[in-house]
C-alpha cells in the first residue's frame, strides 16, 4: 500500500509539473490563440460526455424499465422512433422500479457529494458567478451515475443538467489546473454549461448562445459567446459522431409557412405558454420547499417521490423518464390518436412528476421536462382550437414547437437561445417567425411576475460579484499584485503530519496557509479548523490530503482587480500568489489591495490636484471626535469648492454621495482649495486631534513604507 501511495504521489508531482507548463503558456497566450485551445479541450470533453451519459442512461433504462418493468419508452426520431408500449404488463412494479432508482440515486448522492443532489445546471451557473475553480470531479462523476439511475428508472428529468455539469466541471479543472484568470475561469464554466447542453440536444447555435445568456435574468454575458461558440461546434462535432447528425425529432414541420393570418393563434401559445412557465416554478420550488421539510432522511425522499411518480404513470406513462418520445407523438397524427384528456393533463402532470422526481433530491435536469411541458402545452391548444378555429395549420408541429419556444424559454429566462435550440432539435427554422410573437408575450409576462426556473441566475451583470467589483473599484484594474503582496508567515508541505502544521500555524498565529508538494509547487490551502480536526481524529495524518485544490490563486503579472475577485471567491481574507511554475512566492490579503486602492487613487488626486491650480488634496481619518462622524456629507458643512473624492470604510470602498453617512474611522480622500485646507482637517481631525495632517506626498511615503 505505501509504494503504491508513493507511485500516486510521484505521479500527481509529474503532472503538476506538467500543467504548470502548460499554464505559462495558455495564461500568456493571445485572445484568439487560447480560446481556440480551451474551447476546443471544452468542446471535445462536452462532446465525450453527452456521449457517455447517454449510454449511461440506455443502460439504466434497459435494466429499470425494460427489463425489470417490462416497459418500452418511446423514443424520438434520433434515438430510433420507437413507439413504445400502449400500456404496462405489470402495472404494480412501476412505482416500485422509479422508487427504487430514486433510493439508489439518493444514497449515491448523499453518501458522495451531496451538492450533486437536485439539477446541475443551476449548479453550474453559481459555480460561474462564485467560484468557477470549485466544482469538484468527484460532483462529476456522482452526477453522471445518479441522473442515470434517476431518469434510467422512470423518474421524471432531463439529461441536460448532468451534461451541462459534465463539461462546466471539466472548466473548473482547466481553471485551476491552468491558473486561469477570474474572467477566464468563468467563461470556461460558461462555455461548458452551453456546450454541453448543445451536445446533448444537437443545438450547437443555441447551445452556445444559451452559455450566454442563461446566467441572468435580464441581460447577457457577451463575453462568453465566442468562446462558446467554438466549444458548441467542437462538442457537436463529437457527439454526433457517435450519436448521428440528424435533428432529435428530425424535421417536424417540413412544410409550414407562415401565414399572418395565424399570428393572433401564436400569440395566443405565449400567453398560455408564459402562464404555463410560471405554473412550472412554482410547482417545482413549492414541492422541493415540502420534501425539505418532510421529516424523513435526505437519502430517502427522492425514493418517496418516485413511488409517488410510478403512482401517477400508471394513468399517464408520459410523465416517465425524460418524455422526449411523446413529444415526438404529439409532433404528427398520432397525438389525435391520444385521448383529449391525455393530451390537457400532460403538462399539468410533468409539472408534478418533474417536482417529485427532482425536487425531492433525485439527480436529472430541469431543461428537458420543461421542452415537454411546453410541447404538450401547444399540443393541448392545438386540440382545443382545430375543430373549431379558423386559419389554424392542419398539422399540430408548429403548435406544439412554439409551445416549447415559449414556455421554457421565458421561465428560463434564456428566450433567444431556446428559440434556437428548438429550431435545431426540430428541423423548423420556419417556425422562429411566429415564434417571436409568442415567445415575445411569454417572457414579459414572467418577467412581469420576476420568475425563473433558475435561482441561481442573478437580475443583470450590475449584480454580478465580478462587475460590482470591476465597476466599484476601477483603479485596480492599474495596479500589480506583486507590488503589494506580502510574504507567506507559513508554507506547509503536503507530507507534514497534521500536528505538526498545526503547530506551525499556531505558532505563527495564522487561520490558514497554502500546502505545496516535494517540488515546491501548489497543491491547495488549509484552514486551522480542518488542521485541527485532523490532528485530533489521526495525528500523523499528512496535510496534503486537507488541503483544498479549488482554492483561488493569483499570479505576480495579475492586477489587483483579478486578485479581488480571487479573495471574494475564496471566501477568506487571503489567497497565495504562485510565480509562473506554480511555486507559492507570497499571499495578497484584503488588507492589501485597500492599501492598494488608496495608493492608486492618492496617485490620481495627486494628478488631479497638480493640473488644477490652488488646490490641495488631503487623506484622512475621520476622528472619534470629529463634528462630520455620524453626519451625511451634505450637512458636513465643508468649505465651498470642496469634494469628498473617495471614502474607505474598513475594507470596503464606498462611492461618496450627500446623503452617504460618514462614520469615524472611515478614511476620506478631499480636494479642497489651499486656503481651506487647514480649516477641512480641522474638520475631519476634531478638537483633540493632531494639528498637522500629512500630504499628499506624505501619506504616499507612508503606504511606500508599508508596503516595502
Amino acid at each position: 500500500m505505501t509504494v503504491l501511495n508513493v507511485a500516486l504521489s510521484s505521479a500527481r508531482t509529474r503532472a503538476r509539473a506538467a500543467t504548470s507548463k502548460a499554464s505559462r503558456h495558455v495564461r500568456t497566450a493571445p485572445y484568439l490563440r487560447k480560446w481556440l485551445i480551451l474551447g476546443c479541450l471544452v468542446g471535445v470533453i462536452a462532446g465525450l460526455g453527452a456521449v457517455a451519459f447517454y449510454q449511461a442512461l440506455s443502460l439504466a433504462t434497459r435494466l429499470f424499465l425494460n427489463d425489470l418493468a417490462g416497459y418500452q419508452v418511446p423514443t424520438p426520431v434520433a434515438e430510433g422512433l420507437l413507439s413504445g408500449d400502449s400500456g404496462f404488463s405489470r402495472p404494480w412494479v412501476i412505482p416500485l422500479v422509479v422508487g427504487l432508482g430514486g433510493l439508489i440515486s439518493g444514497a449515491l448522492v448523499i453518501g458522495l457529494a451531496p451538492e450533486a443532489e437536485g439539477h446541475g445546471t443551476d449548479a453550474a451557473i453559481e459555480a460561474v458567478h462564485e467560484n468557477p475553480r470549485g466544482v469538484r470531479l468527484l460532483t462529476v462523476a456522482v452526477k453522471i451515475v445518479a441522473s442515470a439511475i434517476t431518469i434510467g428508472s422512470g423518474g421524471s428529468g432531463g439529461r441536460e443538467g448532468p451534461t451541462a455539469q459534465i463539461s462546466a466541471g471539466f472548466g473548473s479543472y482547466l481553471a485551476r489546473a491552468l491558473d486561469l484568470s477570474p474572467a477566464d475561469g468563468r467563461i470556461a464554466v460558461a462555455a461548458g454549461i452551453g456546450s454541453g447542453i448543445g451536445s446533448i440536444f444537437g443545438a450547437p447555435l443555441g447551445g452556445a448562445l444559451l452559455s450566454a445568456e442563461i446566467l441572468y435574468r435580464d441581460d447577457i454575458e457577451v463575453e462568453a459567446i465566442i468562446p462558446s461558440m467554438i466549444a458548441s461546434i467542437i462538442g457537436y462535432a463529437v457527439s454526433s459522431a457517435f450519436m448521428g447528425f440528424q435533428p432529435l425529432f428530425g424535421f417536424a414541420a417540413p412544410g409550414f409557412q407562415f401565414d399572418p393570418a395565424q399570428l393572433g393563434w401564436f400569440a395566443l401559445i405565449g400567453l398560455v405558454g408564459g402562464f404555463m412557465g410560471l405554473a412550472y416554478a412554482s410547482g417545482f420550488y413549492g414541492l422541493a420547499d415540502f420534501f425539505k421539510r418532510l421529516p424523513a432522511p435526505r437519502f430517502v425522499r427522492p425514493a418517496i417521490g418516485g413511488v409517488l411518480v410510478g403512482a401517477l404513470a400508471i394513468a399517464l406513462p408520459g410523465v416517465l423518464g425524460t418524455g422526449y418520445g411523446w413529444v415526438q407523438k404529439s409532433l404528427g397524427q398520432p397525438l389525435l390518436g391520444l385521448p383529449l384528456w391525455v393530451v390537457l393533463a400532460l403538462p399539468f402532470a410533468k409539472i408534478l412528476a418533474t417536482s417529485l422526481s427532482i425536487g425531492s433530491g433525485g439527480s436529472g435536469g430541469i431543461f428537458g421536462p420543461g421542452m415537454v411541458i411546453g410541447a404538450f402545452t401547444g399540443a393541448a391548444l392545438w386540440r382545443l382550437l382545430e375543430p373549431i378555429a379558423p386559419a389554424i395549420p392542419h398539422d399540430p408541429a408548429p403548435f406544439v414547437i412554439v409551445g416549447m419556444m415559449a414556455t421554457f424559454g421565458s421561465i428560463c429566462r434564456a428566450p433567444l437561445a431556446v428559440m434556437l435550440m428548438v429550431a435545431e432539435m426540430t428541423g423548423s427554422l420556419t417556425a422562429l417567425a411566429p415564434a417571436m410573437i409568442a415567445v415575445g408575450i411569454a417572457i414579459l409576462i414572467v418577467r412581469h411576475f420576476d420568475r425563473t426556473i433558475y435561482t441561481s441566475q442573478l437580475k443583470s451583470r450590475a449584480d454580478s460579484p465580478a462587475h460590482r467589483l470591476q465597476r466599484g473599484m476601477p483603479l485596480l484594474n492599474s495596479l500589480a499584485v506583486n507590488d503589494f503582496m506580502a510574504e507567506p508567515r507559513v508554507v506547509l508541505t503536503g507530507g507534514e503530519p497534521a500536528a505538526l502544521a498545526l503547530s506551525r500555524l499556531d505558532d505563527a498565529g495564522v487561520q490558514g496557509a497554502p500546502v505545496v508538494d516535494e517540488l515546491g509547487l501548489f497543491v491547495g490551502t488549509v484552514t486551522r479548523a480542518g488542521v485541527f480536526d485532523a490532528a485530533g481524529a489521526a495525528p500523523d495524518s499528512a496535510v496534503g490530503k486537507l488541503a483544498d485544490p479549488t482554492a483561488p490563486t493569483t499570479t505576480t503579472t495579475d492586477r489587483l482587480d483579478s486578485a479581488l475577485e480571487s479573495i471574494v471567491s475564496a471566501r477568506a481574507n487571503w489567497i497565495a500568489v504562485l510565480d509562473e511554475n506554480r511555486h507559492v512566492i507570497g499571499i495578497l490579503t484584503t488588507t492589501a489591495i485597500v492599501r492598494g486602492y488608496r495608493s492608486g487613487l492618492r496617485s490620481q488626486l495627486k494628478q488631479l490636484s497638480a493640473v488644477t491650480p490652488g488646490t490641495v488634496v488631503i487623506d484622512r481619518e475621520v476622528a472619534t471626535g470629529s463634528p462630520i462622524a455620524g453626519s451625511a456629507l451634505r450637512d458636513a458643512h465643508l468649505p465651498p469648492g470642496t469634494t469628498v473624492m473617495s471614502l474607505h470604510r474598513g475594507t470596503t470602498s464606498m462611492t461618496p454621495r450627500g446623503d452617504t453617512v460618514v462614520q469615524a474611522g472611515d478614511q476620506l480622500g478631499i480636494l479642497t482649495n489651499a486656503e481651506d485646507a487647514e480649516l477641512v482637517r480641522q474638520i475631519v481631525d476634531g478638537p483633540a486631534a493632531a494639528p498637522v495632517a500629512p500630504s499628499v506626498d506624505d501619506a504616499n511615503t507612508k503606504v511606500d513604507a508599508n508596503k516595502k
